[in-house]
């Protein structure tokens, strides 16, 4: 009776688990998510779009050591049973009895091929009887080749890696095709626990499954005993979890297009083919330099903030239920490199670990590009007439002029970019952005125009909001890099610039049918004049070899090629940057922290960015050669004194002084270039003749006279008493020196006209003025000995009144053009030629 209602039950259980091991889709076999690969401009594959990181691959791409090493692990008998193994559960069914819960599966391929696409994961009887019914299904309708194939493409690995393909590209940067015996041995034994065993976790577990599946090949004769040792002595190179993963800042960016472009399903789950304008070997360089360049700077003794390396020890990669961990404060950076044609993005790199923060640095980033502005306020002066020989001050400014920081009265710390805060007086244009020297920028720039300058930054390609303040002019507004790097582009293609800069080419099916192409704008927009690129193209190309760039090429072994380039520092060294180019392609770097503050005092960008540039550009020109950029028909060659920015003369020389102390001649002029329009045409009047004077120098006699308004006679002078400063302190050395008081003249000496004027005043007196008198308005004081010496005390403490000597009436003469003359300090005055004058009486002697 027991028996019967035994078999009873079982044939009930059986025909339930047929049913519903029957009402299993199997097409959702080969229904697998799968990741849309990222391919560079080359073709090369860089990354990946996923919710699984997948790709699928044929049976034939397979490896077949791969294949007998996942069989020798996980299913010897696999190529003999229809679905399951007897003797397997059987033996499987015995150790979990013993420990009182399900501790070993003993699931064949196939089994776990059913487990892993239908999601079922219960620990139980009914579950494992349920997979061998649907194991057993799957036998009936697919050879064992295609189990082989849909399982190696989506069992999990660990690391993030699903499938074969996936996990090879992952763990050893290939293709799973051209992997080694060892490596394929390497991800059969993973297959038990991925995550555990997965090289990334515990690398000595992972080389001890990989031992144990290459003894289970030799045992099964799947493989020689000498190929097992080899590939047991063999080192296994491990690529980086963060690339295998493709969580970086280009490869986000590329998301963020293609998820916008066709949706979000379609980009995580189609597999799609995704060509991009990144070229994958500059990219590395680029990432590997800013990173290596940024722990060198770490270690500068002026350095002191937390350090990456101080970060990456305590960070964990957080998770749903794990509290997010605060945003990296060590130092950033970030780079982007543009095609000059076409505004292709060749490399981007958006900070210094994506997997810490995912802030895009190159492209949302707003940050002060410092004096990397320079060339936009010097294109924007040679617009309106200057040439780069035109003769600007580097001298200290009044900081209200610029309003940039600043502790004093000078554009102190924004003096030149360099330690030597020096400034040189009169120079050329040209010497000015070279040198980077703020205050001659300064003055250039309010020259040209605020407006003018905004409106060509805002041409160029500048879309961030400037600030309309001459403080603009030296890089205080906030732009992102890649705006910067596109507007730099304008010098080299002589005036012109992409209309925009992107990164997706186009978006393919696998078999090729093209999902998704840019409708690229393939129109110029069109910035400054040719001459006027080329005219900054020439200063940016003395900037390398001669200016604040010139470590390039003597420290850190840029290449003989034509490049040309500008620093950047930003006010109180929070910012540090680099912008140049060749013919073919633009860069820019950019290192900061992204809460300003100040890096180190000293920290300039061409100690800073300028490695990282040059490296970049060394591998950019391997890849695209340069070549030299053409200057326009219109700029001609002239020679030019750079004492003056006029046309040389055979007499512009200045006289120096040797080491030896022997003076000798030294020519100052130089060929600079400039279009008809800019070129001087006067010769240089430091050396040569001198420029007409505004005032000529005429004879006392012949000077046009204006009558006088008042009888000065009967206006009594106004003393002042204190100086007129309405601040405490003369930081500008406003107040003049107090002239002292002079001896009183002799009478004998006076002028005709005095004598006559005061004989008109005073007819009624009797006697003319003693000799020895001080005030003559007034009699001499009489009698002698403490009235004579009160009297010369006196004499002492009176200040002599300036007097505006009377002009005698002219005869009638035609009216004359009044001019005004040049006016001097009075202390520079040459009394000779002044209207005004002070008496100056002699020392009398009181006791006469």
């Amino acid at each position: 009776m027991l028996g019967v209602v035994f078999a009873v039950y079982v044939s009930i259980l059986v025909a339930d688990l047929e049913g519903q091991a029957g009402s299993f889709d199997l097409n959702k076999l080969e229904q697998m998510e799968s990741a849309s690969v990222i391919l560079d401009r080359n073709g090369k594959i860089f990354g990946q779009i996923y919710v699984e990181n997948r790709e699928t691959v044929p049976y034939d791409q397979l490896p077949r050591d791969l294949i007998n090493a996942v069989v020798a692990v996980e299913d010897a008998k696999f190529y003999q049973h229809r679905g399951y193994d007897v003797l397997g559960i059987v033996r499987a069914a015995l150790k979990n009895v013993t420990a009182g819960h399900v501790r070993q599966g003993g699931s064949t391929i196939t089994q776990q091929l059913a487990r892993n696409s239908f999601a079922l994961k219960e620990k139980t009887f009914r579950r494992k009887l349920l997979e061998i019914f649907l194991a057993r299904r799957i036998e009936e309708n697919f050879s064992k080749q295609k189990i082989m194939e849909l399982y190696l493409n989506r069992i999990y690995f660990g690391g993030g890696l699903y499938g074969a393909e996936a996990a090879a590209r992952g763990y050893f940067g290939k293709s799973a095709r051209e992997m080694s015996l060892a490596e394929c041995a390497t991800l059969a034994g993973l297959i038990k626990s991925p995550n555990r065993l997965s090289p990334w976790t515990d690398h000595t577990a992972s080389l001890e499954v990989r031992n144990y599946a290459l003894d289970r090949m030799r045992d099964l004769d799947f493989i020689s005993r000498e190929r097992c040792a080899a590939a047991r002595k063999e080192q296994i190179v491990i690529g980086s979890r963060q690339n295998a993963q493709g969580q970086t800042y280009a490869v986000d960016y590329i998301r963020q297009q293609v998820i916008a472009e066709v949706g979000w399903d379609r980009a995580m789950n189609e597999g799609f083919r995704i060509h991009t304008t990144i070229d994958v070997d500059l990219q590395k360089v680029a990432e590997d330099s800013l990173r290596a360049n940024l722990e060198r700077i770490e270690k500068h003794p002026d350095y002191n903030h937390r350090t990456y390396a101080e970060y990456a020890s305590t960070f964990r990669k957080t998770n749903g239920t794990t509290p997010a961990r605060p945003a990296p404060e060590y130092l950033q950076g970030a780079v982007i490199g543009l095609d000059n044609e076409t505004g292709d993005i060749l490399v981007l790199v958006g900070g210094r670990d994506f997997e810490h923060n995912q802030y895009n640095r190159a492209l949302q980033a707003r940050r002060p590009a410092g004096t990397a502005m320079l060339p936009f306020v010097y294109a924007a002066a040679f617009e309106k007439g200057m040439f780069p020989g035109s003769l600007t001050e580097d001298s200290p400014l009044d900081n209200r002029a610029v309003m940039i920081g600043g502790t004093t009265g000078i554009l102190g710390e924004w003096g030149p970019e360099s330690a030597e805060n020096r400034y040189e007086g009169p120079m050329t244009a040209r010497q000015a952005l070279v040198k980077s020297k703020n205050g001659a920028t300064v003055r250039i720039g309010m020259n040209a125009g605020v407006d003018s300058i905004l409106q060509l930054c805002s041409a160029a390609g500048i879309r961030s909001a400037l600030r309309p303040y001459p403080a603009t002019f030296l890089g205080s507004s906030e732009v992102t890099l890649a705006e910067l790097a596109l507007a730099y582009t304008i010098f080299p293609n002589g005036g012109w610039r992409p209309s925009a800069s992107h990164i997706l080419e186009r978006i393919e099916e696998k078999d090729g049918t093209v999902v998704w192409d840019a409708e690229r704008d393939r129109s110029r927009q069109t910035v400054i004049k040719p001459e006027t690129a080329y005219e900054v193209h020439s200063c940016l190309v003395d900037t390398l070899q001669s200016g604040t760039g010139k470590a390039a090429y003597k420290q850190f072994g840029l290449k003989k090629m034509p490049a040309a380039g500008k620093t950047g520092t930003a006010y109180d060294f929070t910012d540090a940057l680099f912008a140049g180019y060749d013919s073919n392609f633009t860069c820019a770097v950019w290192t900061g922290f992204d809460k300003p503050q100040k890096i180190y005092r000293g920290a300039f960008g061409r100690e800073l960015a300028l490695p990282v540039w040059v490296d970049i550009m060394n591998a950019a020109a391997q890849h695209y050669p340069p070549r030299e950029i053409k200057q326009p028909a219109n700029l001609k060659q002239v020679e030019i004194c750079w004492r003056s920015g006029l046309l040389a003369t055979d007499k512009c020389y200045d006289a120096v002084r040797t080491a030896n102390g022997d003076t000798v001649q030294r020519r100052t002029t130089y060929m600079e270039i400039a279009t008809p329009a800019q070129a001087p045409t006067e010769p240089c009047n430091v050396h040569g003749e001198p420029r007409a004077r505004l005032a000529r120098n005429l004879p006392s006699g012949e000077l046009p006279r204006a009558a006088l308004a008042v009888d000065l006679s009967e206006v009594t002078p106004v003393v002042i008493k204190s100086p007129t400063l309405l601040a405490d302190k003369d930081p500008y050395n406003s107040q003049k020196p107090t002239l002292k008081p002079e001896p009183t003249p002799e009478p004998e000496k006076e002028t005709a006209e005095k004598q006559k004027i005061e004989n008109q005043a005073g007819e009624s007196q009797a006697t003319p003025t003693p000799a020895g008198a001080i005030d003559l308005n007034r009699p001499p004081a009489s009698g002698s000995g403490p009235a004579g010496e009160r009297g010369n005390q006196a004499v002492q403490s009176v200040v002599p009144i300036r007097k505006a000597i009377p002009v005698e009436p002219q005869e009638q003469k035609p009216v004359e053009i009044r001019r005004a003359m040049p006016v001097k300090p009075l202390d520079q005055e040459n009394e000779d030629e002044t209207l005004l004058r002070s008496a100056t009486p002699p020392p009398s002697d009181l006791d006469q």
